[in-house]
């Protein structure tokens, strides 16, 4: 098996963060990095308002069912140091996002340590953090929607990413 993170970055809705947690759970992430102003459940030592942090993990696991106990997580607010410090540990960083440099998911070889970028829902991933992946990934569109949602989006590339063929 790979060893496959997945990063969210200022994502908005707490029901995508629920379904994301879900999903890396299933097929087998070994953990996920909430970054930016992604929504994340309860912390331990968790120094947001108390009414705040009810409300959104409640929402975040209404669609995780409890994966959010189950996958390792973590939120961090700097995603480019974290991008930087996951290539310095031999992770390659894929985006996955339509672009001129994209290459399409089918024809993907993930490497064995793999971090996929995911990022807002409606603009996507900062033009500065593609310039830091060693990947674009592209799921090819064949109806009238330009993209799918991030999660169904997330799907199909973790499982590409943890079923591909090894080279």
């Amino acid at each position: 098996m790979r060893h496959i993170i997945l990063i969210a970055h200022d994502m908005r809705s707490t029901h995508n963060v629920g379904s994301l947690l879900r999903t890396a759970e299933c097929l087998g992430v070994q953990k996920v990095i909430l970054s930016g102003y992604t929504p994340y459940p309860r912390t331990p030592d968790d120094g947001r308002l108390p009414h705040i942090v009810g409300k959104l993990s409640a929402q975040i696991h209404k669609t995780a069912l409890g994966a959010e106990d189950l996958v390792p997580w973590e939120h961090v607010s700097d995603v480019t140091a974290e991008l930087r410090e996951l290539k310095a540990k031999g992770y390659a960083i894929a985006a996955l996002e339509q672009s001129p440099r994209s290459t399409v998911i089918s024809s993907w070889t993930p490497p064995d340590k793999i971090a996929v970028l995911l990022g807002r829902e409606i603009e996507g991933i900062a033009p500065e953090l593609l310039a830091l992946c060693d990947t674009i990934l592209e799921i090819p569109q064949f109806g009238h929607k330009e993209s799918l949602n991030v999660v169904q989006a997330a799907a199909i590339a973790l499982y590409q990413a943890q079923f591909a063929p090894f080279v």
